[in-house]
């Protein structure tokens, strides 16, 4: 009822439809919903108008008075937004004890590292464990690739999550681990059966959870796809050439990646003029592309010479000029994928570095791309059947 000399309060003048059997909850809900879709009507009948007159529409949000955090947070209440910030700075704190820990036990000299120094020790740390875990065997490889794929997808999902993109982690970051021992096991028809399996799981998920859209589906999917199947490609590399062989192949492979970037990194950085692409990379440089291709071809040329593998030199410099250019496309793919999210690094899991993530993105092509070539060649022998 209405109060004495004035209006009924709004919720009471908007009537729910079909509310029978719905909660005092849902009701509210749905009055909620119905007074935003219609604000939102208002706002784009008003912006159509002004469109048609000659004047330009207005920005929903401006820089200061937009909500803070993507569109599914808009709604979140003070005392929600509180306790966010409550459970992140409980976090910090927890971060800085266990830092700071660390800190009182390490030895003077090594207390306060300069950068260079902090990224040369996680790349060697990263280096030799890879190094290790590829010559040891297939179990091994297995293991770590299993491992650098989980951690892969889930600095991407988390990427993604602040670019308005609601991916399902858990189905994803399974589905990438799981790419792995199927193709080990079952070769490529497992690596089939897994993606139509994730397919299945993310449209069940799609239906059946409302606030799902199909571009979050498209992304939960193709998040595992890149970061767990196109790793498939060094798992059949590594079955298809005879022990101990398969181990060295897969080294050089790594190795072709390593020094694509650090022949990128050195001449770039002292000769490179010329951008190679501004807008997504800047620091990338057309002399550094070039003296990339020629690292990666030098290690494809020692490649030639492993007895296990039939590949004659003209054809290691072309797999190699070809794989190195999947490298630099790989890499430019995540820079791209960072920069729409807002990111300077995908992670924070390697100091000095980033991200796993960071330092794989030219590895996920160029895995699949060296398995494509060295079986289409014939210098592996592999059923593709």
């Amino acid at each position: 009822m209405a109060a004495a000399g004035g209006s009924a309060p709004e919720e009471s003048r908007i009537q729910p439809v079909g509310t029978d059997g719905l909660t005092e909850k849902q009701v509210l809900a749905r009055i909620r919903l119905r007074k935003q879709t219609a604000r939102l009507i208002m706002q784009q009948n008003e912006r159509n108008a002004r469109t048609e007159n000659g004047a330009l529409p207005d920005i929903v949000y401006g820089p200061e008075d937009a909500p803070e955090g993507p569109p599914w947070r808009y709604d979140m209440t003070p005392e929600q937004l509180a306790e966010k910030q409550a459970k992140k700075f409980r976090r910090s704190e927890k971060r800085s004890k266990v830092k700071n820990k660390a800190l009182e036990k390490t030895p003077d000299k090594l207390r306060n590292p300069s950068n260079l120094q902090v990224r040369f020790r996680t790349g060697l740390v990263y280096t030799l464990v890879t190094i290790a875990c590829v010559l040891a065997g297939n179990i091994p490889t297995l293991l770590y690739l299993m491992l650098v794929a989980g951690i892969c997808a889930g600095e991407f999902y988390y990427m993604l999550r602040s670019d308005s993109k609601l991916p399902n982690e858990m189905l994803g970051i399974t589905g990438a681990v799981l790419f792995l021992p199927a193709t080990y096991v079952w070769g490529l028809t497992g690596a089939m059966v897994v993606a139509l399996g994730l397919l299945l799981a993310l449209l069940v998920w799609y239906v059946f959870w409302l606030k799902a859209r199909i571009p979050d589906v498209g992304v939960s999917f193709f998040g595992a796809a890149y970061t767990g199947l196109m790793l498939c490609g060094l798992m059949i590399i590594r079955q298809s050439v005879e022990s101990p062989w398969g181990g060295v192949v897969l080294f050089l492979l790594f190795l072709s990646v390593w020094a694509n970037d650090a022949f990128a990194y050195f001449v770039g950085s002292k000769i490179g003029k010329h951008k190679l692409a501004p807008r997504t990379s800047p620091k990338k440089s057309w002399e550094g592309f070039i003296a990339g291709l020629v690292g990666s071809a030098l290690v494809w040329v020692v490649m030639s010479f492993v007895p296990a593998i039939d590949l004659p030199i003209p054809l290691a410099i072309l797999f190699g000029v070809l794989c190195g250019l999947a490298e630099v496309l790989g890499d430019l793919a995540e820079s791209r994928i960072k920069r729409n999210s807002g990111f300077k690094d995908s992670g924070t899991i390697m100091p000095g570095h980033g991200g796993l993530l960071d330092r794989c993105d030219s590895l996920f092509l160029a895995s699949t791309t060296a398995a494509i070539l060295l079986i289409m060649g014939g210098c592996i022998q592999y059923p593709l059947l």
